[in-house]
């Protein structure tokens, strides 16, 4: 699932850390 990275990239906000984590446990 690389979509989110896009998101995370496009919106560099708080929110980009628990994504990134999510990403990263998963």
């Amino acid at each position: 699932m690389m979509l989110p990275i896009v998101s995370v990239v496009g919106r560099p906000n708080v929110g980009k850390s628990t994504l990134f984590n999510k990403i990263l446990q998963q």
